[in-house]
């Protein structure tokens, strides 16, 4: 187990110093890990390595990638974040009205990529208005981080749970006979929106905006819906009783449905434009840093198993604890958010799914309860930081290149009362609903 746990060790550390090479790292983590298990510190082969690996969240992930990019290339929700904005009194309705719509967009859309849908209009208010557009854009990305655990799309996290906990996309909305984690995010998100109305409530110019933007092509639009829709008829599809490769496509069958609509949306728009740049588009805007990530983290998370490393930390928190379900949901919840106010979330939740899921069985409880609680956290712990989001880095980036400065305490501001306010409701939903 001690190899196992070293290896596992110097790859956080490895991953929080050299962030731009943390794919790299990842992968030859993954690579230490296979020569461990050949020289028989613990059961694994290359085989169960790569059969470790989940391919129907890697397909999600760069399928959905792909759509997103057609769909901000048709310029629709710059144009309906224009629409929202002529419907607005003043700038405080305005800052909340986009929020708000950064917010219903990253249920469905990457969080990096709705802060670069919105964050323009943003921007052009703030110049009309002659105000900071510090803390408007913050605004937006906190709030472009807040409902990626609504739905199974809505961030790798939660890509990352449904795959771990075979959950499809309506069962985010109702699992096992009960209100799904969806609901808890909704019901933080509407908390957080009455901390924004407080925070801006001295913002009281008008508005004076106009519906500019032109789309002249709605099928990324409809390619978007189609996903979603296509991602609900699949929930309903019954699983195979016999191994077989109609079994393995049933493993797949989220991944291959969104994989279904990219190339649609790509080969029609390479016929439009006559040549495959659509394609090569696709590929650039292709976060490949993630799915490397990812792929790597898969076979290091298989190996720490495999050593008995996950059981002893599910262990530690199981001690800590003192075998009490409230005090052991409370501690994940606030465990998650510290950590990923400083370290990437993704790692983090791909590493503590099946710790979750060893404490629920050390308790012998449903381990439901405490999946909801690891994504809450993590999802939202990353608003408390300027550096525990990747939306948050780049809205400051934005900023940055637009001459404006941005402190920490500008950050904090607004970051900490949005996150601890939407944490809370959303967690304390969460325990009332699935609490032990």
């Amino acid at each position: 187990m001690i190899p196992a746990l070293i290896v596992f060790v110097i790859t956080y550390v490895l991953m929080l110093s050299f962030q731009k090479y943390r794919p790299w790292i990842a992968l030859g983590s993954a690579a230490v890990m296979l020569i461990l298990g050949a020289l028989g510190f613990f059961k694994m082969t290359p085989l169960s390595a790569l059969a470790a690996v989940d391919y129907n969240v890697l397909l999600m992930i760069s399928a959905t990638m792909c759509i997103v990019t057609l769909f901000i290339e048709s310029r629709m929700p710059a144009r309906l974040a224009e629409i929202m904005m002529t419907k607005v009194p003043n700038v405080m309705w305005a800052v909340t009205a986009l929020s708000l719509f950064a917010g219903v967009v990253s249920a469905f859309v990457d969080n990096v990529a709705t802060l670069l849908m919105v964050a323009p209009v943003g921007l052009a208010i703030s110049r009309k208005l002659k105000i900071s557009p510090v803390p408007v854009l913050i605004a937006i990305s906190v709030s472009s981080n807040l409902q990626g655990a609504a739905t199974l799309v809505g961030d790798t996290t939660s890509i990352l749970l449904g795959g771990f906990a075979n959950m499809n996309f309506m069962e985010f909305f109702w699992f096992k006979g009960k209100p799904s984690i969806f609901f808890s995010t909704e019901l933080g998100a509407l908390a957080s929106l009455l901390v924004l109305m407080f925070l801006f409530r001295n913002y009281t110019d008008k508005v004076d905006a106009k519906v500019e933007t032109v789309v002249d092509d709605l099928v990324p639009s409809w390619l978007m819906v189609g996903t979603v829709l296509m991602l609900i008829c699949m929930s309903f599809v019954p699983e195979p009783k016999e191994e077989s490769v109609l079994k393995t496509l049933y493993g797949l069958r989220s991944g291959l449905s969104c994989v279904l609509f990219a190339v649609i949306g790509l080969v029609r728009q390479s016929l439009r434009e006559k040549s495959p740049s659509p394609f090569a588009r696709a590929m650039k805007e292709l976060d490949r840093d993630t799915l490397l990530l990812l792929f790597g983290l898969f076979i290091v998370i298989e190996g720490i198993r495999a050593a008995g490393v996950i059981d002893a930390v599910a262990g530690l928190f199981y001690k800590a604890a003192g075998n009490n379900p409230t005090l052991l949901y409370v501690l994940i919840v606030a465990v998650s958010v510290v950590l990923s106010a400083f370290i990437d979330n993704i790692p983090y939740v791909a590493t503590m799914l099946p710790v979750v899921q060893s404490i629920a069985g050390l308790m012998g409880v449903d381990p439901t309860v405490y999946y909801f609680g690891l994504l809450t956290g993590a999802t939202l712990g990353g608003n408390l930081t300027p550096i525990g989001a990747s939306a948050n880095i780049t809205a400051i980036g934005i900023l940055r290149k637009n001459g404006e400065e941005v402190t920490s305490r500008d950050f904090l501001r607004i970051g900490v009362p949005f996150t601890l306010t939407a944490v809370i409701v959303g967690a304390a939903f969460i325990w009332l609903v699935w609490g032990v």
